[in-house]
């Protein structure tokens, strides 16, 4: 098996550029969960999921000798994944509008209802507390938190994948972070043990 990992940027690149099956065989083991996770957070929808990672993994195969060396791979699948989910939801978004439906316009207008913290705090185990929060913070803030929280991505990987600067990124995380507490110490000390996570 190749020596590669995806924390290596440069090395990984070169292998997968030179068509290294091996190479990709191995970045394809290690990244398509949690690559797959964060395609489900964007597009809510298990199946469209796996086919916006398996074509993220396509398109990396059949770019592979335009790869820039100092972009690492991870980062690029992140940024792929990203642009081909908010293509679905402006598909999604214009076919809608061409179907001229009032109910289906209504509900695609209207984006999901932010339920109290307090009222799902309430009864849930800590995970899943979390999970409703998270949910309720701005699309960016919350991509931002998911990505360097939950994937590992360094500020300058998520800010690839985001396609922003990674000052823009330290703003949407200290937004998302800031009302994660102040969400948190509402709900009361039943919640106390999740605050370390957002410290």
């Amino acid at each position: 098996m190749s020596d590669f990992s995806p924390d290596d940027g440069s090395a990984l690149t070169d292998g997968v550029r030179r068509g290294d099956p091996l190479a990709f065989r191995q970045l394809f083991d290690q990244l398509y969960g949690p690559v797959r996770r964060y395609a489900a957070s964007l597009v809510r929808d298990e199946a469209v999921a796996d086919d916006v990672v398996q074509e993220a993994f396509v398109r990396l195969w059949d770019r592979r000798a335009r790869l820039e060396a100092a972009t690492p791979p991870r980062a690029w699948l992140y940024r792929t994944v990203r642009n081909l989910a908010l293509n679905l939801r402006r598909d999604a978004a214009t076919r809608q509008r061409l179907l001229s439906d009032p109910a289906v316009a209504e509900t695609a207008a209207v984006p999901r209802p932010v339920t109290s913290p307090d009222d799902e705090v309430v009864g849930r185990d800590l995970g899943a507390q979390l999970t409703v929060l998270i949910e309720a913070l701005p699309r960016r803030q919350r991509e931002a938190l998911l990505l360097s929280r939950v994937e590992g991505l360094s500020h300058a990987e998520v800010a690839a994948a985001m396609d922003c600067a990674p000052r823009t990124v330290n703003n949407h995380l200290v937004a998302a972070l800031s009302s994660l507490r102040r969400w948190l110490a509402e709900a009361g000390t039943m919640v106390a043990a999740m605050l370390w996570w957002v410290s």
